[in-house]
């Protein structure tokens, strides 16, 4: 039954960016990815790796969690 539980990671990195006034170009060269990365990520469309994820909470002075979310439905 567990290849019908689909995941899905939520994330504030959009709200977080818009608060600190940044571009996603920004954003991309702070933590070294491709602006369509974080474009991505925004969009729930990537889930970043744990070094990326750590790397953007750093980057926003936050932690993993309150960057990320998992849903499982």
């Amino acid at each position: 039954h567990d290849s019908l539980m689909k995941e899905h990671i939520q994330s504030t990195v959009l709200e977080q960016r818009t608060k600190k006034n940044i571009t996603q170009q920004d954003l991309a060269d702070a933590v070294g990815v491709t602006r369509q990365t974080i474009f991505a990520i925004e969009k729930g469309r990537y889930t970043p790796s744990v070094a990326l994820a750590l790397k953007l909470a750093h980057y926003f002075n936050t932690t993993v969690e309150e960057l990320f979310t998992i849903l499982i439905d």
